[in-house]
């Protein structure tokens, strides 16, 4: 990479973190790094999974994005790409959902995979990966954007950490043996009306086939897939709005049930609260 490069690189880095910091989206970051380089994009990417890192947040997996056709179409790119889960991401032990951490969030289904075993070595087909997979639940995953409008193109949702915002986990554990993740079947509800609905087809054909896909890929960027980590695998179905004081209900059949509630934003105070944030200092 060019010095030139390596100076876009950094800017666009100081503007998705300035944006997640004040809870003021911005611009789109292609005009910094154009929109045909991915790796410039995901060196972005890699810069604010840094910062946090650096801040005591730790990775615990991975999220894939735009698995399905309806959300490619919704964001209005035509591949998948993916981001980086830390820790404090997952909400599933929090009664409420914090509003105040979220910009613009959209609720989306979607099958979760717990490895069980590293996806490092070897040829990484559908067969290992699969033996990977210690178990899978049902999972609703909050995405976020920190680009004004949702204004993106691909070059852009790779940089934003593939508009990573937060996740919540279902309890229902089952493994590979017990169920197939293509056949799942998803509705999702926003206050008891349905807005997304999908099958385990409509994720990249299969969700195994997410997880593959991911699992090359993350090794081809030296950051291999590792047991213990979480794979957020893909939109089962189109992502919805989320608002403040929102219950959110997703069941995806055999997986069963998951639900978030969000929070209202303080009375009196401002809907977010970008101290509640890792990292607030640049």
């Amino acid at each position: 990479m060019s010095l030139q490069q390596r100076k876009r690189v950094a800017a666009a880095a100081l503007r998705l973190r300035q944006a997640m910091n004040s809870a003021v989206p911005c611009e789109p970051v292609r005009d910094l790094i154009g929109t045909e380089d991915l790796a410039v994009a995901y060196a972005v990417q890699q810069i604010l999974v840094q910062h946090a890192v650096d801040d005591g947040a730790r990775v615990v997996g991975r999220k894939i994005g735009a698995t399905s056709a309806a959300v490619q179409e919704q964001l209005g790119v035509d591949q998948p790409d993916f981001g980086v889960l830390l820790d404090d991401m997952d909400v599933t032990a929090h009664e409420l959902v914090p509003i105040q951490r979220l910009i613009q969030p959209k609720v989306e289904a979607e099958v979760a995979f717990m490895l069980g075993a590293d996806l490092a070595e070897g040829p990484l087909d559908a067969a290992q990966c699969r033996s990977a997979v210690e178990y899978a639940v049902a999972a609703i995953e909050i995405v976020d954007s920190r680009i004004a409008g949702w204004d993106i193109q691909f070059s852009d949702t790779v940089a934003d950490n593939a508009s990573s915002g937060l996740y919540v986990l279902g309890t229902t554990k089952l493994t590979l043996a017990e169920f197939e993740p293509v056949a799942v079947v998803m509705e999702m509800t926003v206050d008891g009306t349905t807005v997304s609905t999908g099958s385990g087809d409509a994720c990249l054909g299969d969700p195994l086939n997410a997880l593959r896909w991911l699992a090359r890929r993350a090794r081809e960027y030296g950051q291999p897939l590792r047991a213990g980590q979480v794979v957020l695998s893909g939109a089962l179905g189109p992502m919805a709005p989320a608002r403040a004081g929102s219950c959110v209900s997703a069941e995806l059949s055999s997986l069963g049930r998951v639900a978030i509630e969000f929070s209202s934003p303080p009375s009196g105070g401002p809907p977010h609260d970008p101290a509640s944030r890792r990292g607030a200092d640049l």
